[in-house]
């Protein structure tokens, strides 16, 4: 059975289609700049990658597009092979624990729930009524990055503000990545041949969480209402006392928007480094010397080693540390570095097990009293598998 998954932007698509249940990727790609001047799109096929430029004036060209290449290149004789069509959400609130066939009321709750998700959530409606005007027999599906940490219970997920809060405007922690925590829970519990395990899953990439999760399910997260909570980032600050906002709205006069501006898009390592936010540049700046760089780097390693350490203390240990996403999966020096700040814990790094990039490796000693692994994320993959079990 052939199944798609999709990631639409508000200017871009990302694609891969999988034959099902095989779990085999049969063409990959991404459309870019829809909407915009210079639009393009590249796709991967049978390991070689092509750019084509083209105009792309919605996403409903971009699928069109994609269904010309899928029949160039006979991957299908016919639009009806496509089965179904699983979307990723960002944010599906507290309504739905699970993946969810994309029915008028589940789009319409979507979208009402784009408060929370002001970038990603009207993108993706855009992008699945696009696909039920180009796919019209496939069944739509809606993957939900929330979905997996509904199982964290009210004492996690609530905030120490009046209950009201949470009765009145749901304000309570959603989580994010679950799609990509689910996986790399799933993965590493293979490895282990046990499902009765203890994981700290870590998604550290542009944007990073961490999860806790016992037993195969999630009991509790680093991100919170929205993206912009528990970890530094490349440009969020992640946790900080709440007062600062108030404080500076009242020091610069700048607008509540202005400083919810600053703190997703001008904080975290582009804040405190002054150079980027991507993790690549700031190693850079440590190799030269740049005071800044060491400083963010070593910020942000100490909040990740913290809430490791935190959910560790709440799981009563712990049977495997995965790392994945960016710079889980292809920085061997953060790490090492945080490994090693967590020796308190029995842990041991090896340096030559950890100097791989986007490999599934053990990465700590055979004494090691908890294991570490590199497990490169698929949430493609678990958004195809997830729509193929709704509708086999």
């Amino acid at each position: 059975m052939k199944i798609l998954s999709v990631n639409a932007g508000s200017s871009s698509l990302k694609f891969t289609l999988f034959e099902m249940p095989e779990e085999k990727e049969v063409i990959s790609g991404v459309f870019e700049r829809i909407g915009i001047d210079n639009s393009f799109y590249t796709i991967k096929l049978n390991g070689e990658k092509i750019k084509k430029e083209t105009t792309l004036n919605n996403h409903k060209e971009a699928f069109e597009i994609l269904v010309k290449e899928l029949l160039d290149n006979n991957i299908i004789k016919d639009l009806q092979e496509i089965k179904g069509i699983g979307h990723r959400i960002v944010q599906g609130g507290a309504f739905f624990k699970e993946s969810a066939i994309a029915t008028e009321e589940n789009i319409k709750i979507v979208e009402e729930l784009s408060t929370l998700a002001p970038l990603h959530n009207p993108a993706a409606v855009v992008g699945i009524k696009a696909a039920q005007e180009t796919f019209k027999t496939a069944i739509q599906t809606l993957a939900f990055d929330t979905a997996f940490h509904q199982t964290i219970e009210p004492a996690n997920y609530l905030y120490p503000v009046p209950y009201e809060w949470y009765t009145k405007y749901k304000i309570r922690r959603y989580g994010a990545h679950g799609t990509s925590h689910k996986y790399v829970a799933l993965r590493v519990n293979e490895i282990l041949g046990r499902v009765d395990t203890k994981i700290i899953t870590c998604h550290i990439g542009n944007g990073a969480s961490i999860s806790a999760v016992k037993n195969g399910i999630c009991i509790n997260t680093s991100m919170g209402l929205t993206p912009n909570a528990g970890l530094m980032m490349g440009t969020r600050c992640g946790d900080i006392d709440a007062t600062i906002v108030t404080y500076i709205i009242k020091q610069t006069k700048m607008s509540a928007d202005e400083i919810e501006n600053i703190l997703n898009k001008k904080s975290g390592l582009l804040g405190i480094s002054e150079t980027s936010s991507d993790s690549r540049d700031i190693e850079d700046g440590i190799e030269r010397g740049d005071e800044k760089c060491i400083l963010a780097q070593e910020m942000y390693e100490r909040r990740i080693v913290d809430f490791i350490a935190r959910y560790y203390v709440e799981l009563g240990g712990c049977d495997a540390i995965v790392f994945t996403a960016g710079v889980g999966e292809r920085s061997p020096k953060t790490r090492e570095d945080i490994l090693k700040k967590l020796a308190v814990l029995g842990i041991k790094v090896d340096s030559e097990r950890n100097n791989v990039r986007s490999k599934e490796a053990l990465i700590t000693t055979d004494d090691s009293k908890v294991p570490a692994y590199v497990i490169p994320t698929n949430e493609e993959l678990m958004i195809a598998s997830d729509t193929y079990n709704l509708i086999k």
